[in-house]
């Protein structure tokens, strides 16, 4: 069995393409390569307010100007089309800190959901415009996923664990994602074209280290 850990974070619109090129790319393979996906949190914006901000005024921050964004925006659109994701990005009202939402992940991880819960996020997020900062949207989205939260938002399960996992990807050196963790090994930085995905696959494949 493959382990393919994912660090990623759900307001970034390069890990939901990755996510798609590698589950494209895994279709492509071998159907002897069995792999266990697991998604593991990096916060972009880690002093992001727990309340968030104006999603547009954080554009201007972080790129300089909605023009340099713009530019970016038509790379993603085009990027997304090819992936059958629809971004809707001008619906977007708020960038979230998404702490919550990588403790839902986390704990998605432990009833073995993980990738619908994130499939659930993004989707909500980047196609729906939901405020995947609030609790109050987050358990809907898990539960359409199969999850049930009850009051883990209550509490702080999943909280220290959480900020393990990140420690742990900052140790690896990562500073952008997605980034992809194939067999603990082998790293594959940013959404790669699916040949790319397909070819590090086959390559552990043929050392003889899948499967097993």
């Amino acid at each position: 069995m493959m382990t393919i850990d994912i660090f990623s974070d759900i307001v970034c619109p390069w890990c939901f393409i990755g996510k798609r090129r590698l589950e494209r790319a895994l279709g492509q393979v071998d159907d002897s390569v069995k792999a266990q996906v697991i998604w593991r949190p990096f916060q972009l914006n880690p002093m992001m307010p727990q309340g968030g901000m104006n999603r547009i005024e954080y554009l201007k921050a972080k790129f300089g100007s909605l023009e340099t964004f713009r530019t970016i925006e038509t790379q993603l659109l085009s990027a997304g089309e090819a992936e059958e994701i629809s971004f809707a990005f001008g619906k977007i009202a708020r960038t979230p800190n998404t702490f919550l939402a990588h403790r839902l992940i986390w704990l998605a991880g432990r009833h073995g959901c993980q990738d619908a819960v994130v499939e659930s996020l993004f989707r909500g997020y980047f196609v729906e415009a939901a405020d995947i900062g609030s609790p109050l949207t987050l358990v809907p989205l898990a539960e359409r996923a199969g999850l049930q939260t009850e009051s883990f938002f209550h509490g702080d399960e999943g909280t220290a664990e959480v900020k393990q996992e990140e420690a742990v990807g900052r140790s690896l050196g990562i500073r952008a994602v997605p980034y992809f963790v194939l067999n603990q090994a082998d790293g594959i930085a940013g959404a790669q074209p699916v040949d790319v995905f397909v070819s590090a696959i086959e390559k552990i494949q043929a050392r003889g280290t899948v499967g097993r």
